[in-house]
C-alpha cells in the first residue's frame, strides 16, 4: 500500500497559490509538479497513490513534501547554485529586478523586448531572470477597498445569513443587471469545428437595452425575475411587490442588497414599512461581490449575452428568458464557504499595503 505521507498544513492562500501553479498553461511543468505533490501531500493519500497521481517517483515525492513543511512556498525553488552559472553582469540583472516597478516614461509597464532593449540582453534571459525572481509585469488583479464606516457591522450581518439562514424564512440575493445590450453581428460568425475557432464580427447593430431584476433564493438557487426597459424606483417596487405574490405569505424574506439609490427612495421606503416581513441587508459601500446573485449576473454574461447576435431587445429578452427557465428547472445554488475571519484579515493586510504604497509616493 505504501508507507502514509506526513499530512501538510495548508493555508488558505498557499492552497491558491498551489491550485494557481497547478492549472495556469503559463507555469512551467516542473512548477506545476511540485505543486500537485504538495496539494496531495495535504490529503490522506499514501507515498505510492500519490507518485502514481503525478507520475513522479517517491524520492520526488518526499523532497518536495519535506521542502514545503520546512519551507513553505519557498521551498519549492531550485536551490541556488544549481545548473550553469550565469555570464550576464551582476549589475545588469539586478538592473532587471529592480527597474520592473518603474516602468519607462509614458508607459505602464516594461514588456520582456522593451526591458531587453533598455539592459541590454536578450528578451529571453529577461524572462528567466523574471521568473527566477517570480516577477510578473503582464499581470494585474483588480481590487478595491471599501471605506463605509459601518463595513465589518454589514460584513457580518450579510455573512451571517448566508452561514446560517434563519429559519421559517428565504433569504434572496436581489440585485438589477442594467444595460444588457441587444447587439446584432453585422455578418455571421463562422461555427467551431475540428481546427476551427469560433468567430465572429467585431462591429454590430444596437437595438436597445433591457434591466433585468433578479432574485436569487440562496437555498434552492432559483431565481425570481422579471425584464424592464428602465431602471428606476418604480420598476424596483414592481419587482418587489412580484416577490410579494410569489412566494409564500407566512415567511419573512430577506433581501441582501447594494446600495443603490434605487433600493432606497422613499416611495419604496414607505412601502416596505407597510409589509414587515421583507427585511432589507445592505452590502458594504463598494462591495457588490458579497451579493452572490453577482456570480449568477456573471454566468449569464458568459453563456448569453456577450457572444449572442440579436436582432431586437425583443429577441435578447427571449434568449435570457430561456436561459433562466432551464436554469430554474435545473438549479445549481451558490455557496458562501470563505470564513469571514479570513477575508477580513486580506482585507486589512490590503489596506495596511496601500497605505504603505501612498507612503512611499509622497
Amino acid at each position: 500500500m505504501g508507507q502514509p505521507v506526513k499530512m501538510l498544513e495548508l493555508t488558505e492562500d498557499e492552497r491558491a497559490e498551489l491550485t494557481y501553479r497547478v492549472n495556469s498553461p503559463t507555469v512551467s511543468k516542473r512548477d506545476s509538479l511540485r505543486a500537485r505533490i504538495v496539494l496531495l501531500g495535504a490529503t490522506e493519500k499514501t507515498q505510492q497513490q500519490i507518485r502514481k497521481a503525478v507520475g513522479a517517483s517517491i524520492g520526488t515525492v518526499n523532497k518536495w513534501c519535506r521542502r514545503f513543511e520546512l519551507h513553505g512556498l519557498d521551498g519549492l525553488r531550485d536551490l541556488p547554485g544549481r545548473g550553469r552559472p550565469s555570464r550576464l553582469p551582476t549589475e545588469k540583472v539586478e538592473r532587471v529586478v529592480t527597474a520592473v516597478a518603474q516602468p519607462p516614461p509614458g508607459r505602464t509597464r516594461w514588456s520582456v523586448r522593451s526591458m531587453s532593449r533598455e539592459v541590454g540582453i536578450s528578451p529571453s534571459s529577461v524572462q528567466r531572470i523574471w521568473r527566477a525572481n517570480d516577477l510578473k509585469p503582464h499581470r494585474v488583479r483588480t481590487f478595491k477597498l471599501s471605506h463605509d464606516k459601518q463595513f465589518e457591522r454589514k460584513f457580518w450581518d450579510v455573512i451571517g445569513l448566508y452561514l446560517d439562514p434563519p429559519e421559517k424564512a428565504l433569504v434572496f440575493c436581489c440585485d438589477e443587471k442594467s444595460q444588457c445590450q441587444a447587439l446584432e453581428r453585422t455578418q455571421p460568425g463562422l461555427p467551431l469545428g475540428v481546427g476551427e475557432i469560433r468567430t465572429r464580427t467585431h462591429d454590430y447593430k444596437r437595438h436597445g437595452t433591457v434591466t433585468l431584476f433578479a432574485a436569487l433564493d440562496y437555498l434552492n438557487g432559483k431565481l425570481l425575475y422579471r425584464t424592464e426597459q428602465q431602471h428606476t424606483h418604480v420598476q424596483w417596487l414592481r419587482f418587489l411587490k412580484q416577490l410579494d405574490r410569489e412566494t409564500p405569505s407566512g415567511l419573512t424574506l430577506h433581501l441582501i442588497l447594494d446600495n443603490y439609490c434605487t433600493h432606497k427612495e422613499k416611495t419604496v421606503t414607505a412601502w416596505l414599512r407597510k409589509h414587515p416581513r421583507f427585511q432589507l441587508h445592505f452590502t458594504p459601500t463598494g462591495s457588490s461581490w458579497m451579493n452572490l446573485v453577482e456570480r449568477f449576473f456573471a454566468d449569464l454574461s458568459q453563456d448569453v449575452i456577450l457572444d449572442g447576435s440579436f436582432g431586437s431587445v425583443r429577441e435578447l429578452v427571449e434568449s435570457i428568458e430561456a436561459y433562466l427557465v432551464a436554469r430554474n428547472l435545473d438549479p445549481k445554488p451558490y455557496r458562501w464557504k470563505a470564513k469571514g475571519e479570513e477575508i477580513l484579515r486580506k482585507i486589512q493586510h490590503a489596506r495596511e499595503a496601500l497605505v504603505r504604497c501612498q507612503t512611499q509616493a509622497r
